[in-house]
């Protein structure tokens, strides 16, 4: 499946050609509740079609909407979506992506994709990574305070000691690894002394690779917490060795192969919640600071406007309301709308993409907890 978090750092999303189309659903994990979601998903493609004939004719659409079709049709796929299902289409793309919470079903065709369910998963205060580490494994799990899953390692990191480093590494450990099963091979125990001093020192270039891969292929992208979960001998052993900005100081003690996905998410939570909390509070507190010294903005028009003229640092969104409606990119103006028109997006939506693209910091907050009734709250650099 396709990963947002590089799309979104990519820019490939903001060259897509109009018409751009986004479909959001709630889906299942198992059966027999995951034997809807293909009905319904091939009710919001019947949507979007709808929608695309108001503007455009019907050899078009059909173009546009045979990736969806097709996908309709992959019964394969519906047996292994997750809590929610977010297709971005276009022409010439076409993206889809699993989420790890619902999202409520919408359909819509405008000029630029609706992303603002996307971004506040990606952004969401709760998500975290999991480090599982060992001296014999590498696995990477991410999650929030409901869900755990474990995801794929990026190629380039090295998923076992032997995969790192190979014929560097130090004898007797490599004849264990590759004796045991073997007919008539028997394993070399560790020695003491110089030797034992050889084993740490393969786990230390283990674990710095280790950690250099996870950095760049997976900690840069996403910019989630990471929490280590190993024994204590190598977590001390990892945060020397660590230059993981994202790296959090406290972890879980214990091997991730030693605890069941569900016992290891409630460790996690535990964890980052407090950091979360945290990190929420101090934007809250920054933008209200922000605005009573003149440096903060609430209204659409005046946030619109200083997003386009690159005067926003911080921009937080209501993740829970849509705004219908357009912001031109070249001026600001917000124009409101009825988001049931084929070719109106949501101008929260909008703002978001425009502020990310000039460099100010977005995030998505639940909208009990923005302070302010327009759906947005900006902290400006000047």
């Amino acid at each position: 499946m396709n990963n947002f978090e590089i799309d979104d750092a990519s820019g490939v999303l903001d060259a897509a050609t109009a018409p751009c189309l986004s479909l959001y659903q709630p889906t299942h994990r198992k059966h027999p509740a995951n034997q809807q979601d293909a009905i319904r998903f091939r009710n919001l493609v019947k949507v979007l079609h709808g929608s695309l004939l108001q503007q455009h004719d019907a050899r078009e659409a059909d173009a546009l909407l045979a990736p969806l079709h097709a996908l309709a049709e992959d019964h394969a796929f519906w047996n292994t979506t997750r809590d929610g299902l977010a297709v971005l289409a276009a022409k010439d793309f076409f993206r889809v992506y699993l989420l790890q919470r619902p999202v409520p079903e919408l359909a819509v065709v405008a000029e630029s994709f609706h992303t603002k369910p996307l971004l506040r998963l990606l952004q969401s205060s709760e998500r975290y990574q999991v480090l599982g580490l060992s001296r014999k494994m590498v696995r990477l799990f991410e999650g929030d305070r409901d869900t755990l899953d474990e995801i794929p390692l990026a190629a380039a990191v090295p998923k076992t000691m032997v995969d790192a480093l190979g014929e560097q590494l130090t004898e007797p450990q490599l004849n264990i690894h590759t004796g045991m099963g073997g007919v008539g091979q028997k394993g070399t125990h560790h020695g003491q002394g110089g030797r034992a001093d050889e084993v740490d020192k393969d786990a230390e270039r283990f674990f710095r690779l280790v950690d250099r891969a996870i950095v760049e292929h997976h900690s840069k992208a996403s910019g989630l917490p990471l929490i280590l979960a190993t024994l204590p001998e190598n977590r001390d052993m990892f945060h020397r060795t660590s230059h993981n900005p994202h790296l959090l100081p406290t972890g879980i003690d214990v091997s991730a192969e030693a605890i069941s996905l569900d016992d290891l998410r409630e460790r996690a939570w535990s964890v980052v919640a407090p950091f979360y909390i945290a990190r929420l509070q101090s934007h809250l507190e920054q933008f209200g600071t922000a605005r009573a010294n003149g440096l903060g903005g609430e209204t659409l028009s005046a946030v619109a406007e200083a997003v386009v003229g690159g005067r926003v640092a911080t921009l937080l969104i209501d993740g829970d309301r849509a705004v219908p409606g357009h912001v031109d990119a070249a001026t600001g103006e917000v124009t409101l709308a009825d988001l049931s028109r084929p070719d109106v997006d949501d101008v929260l939506d909008d703002l978001g993409a425009l502020a990310r693209r000039r460099g100010a910091k977005v995030f998505v907050v639940p909208g009990v907890q923005l302070p302010t009734e327009t759906g947005v709250a900006a902290i400006y650099r000047y």
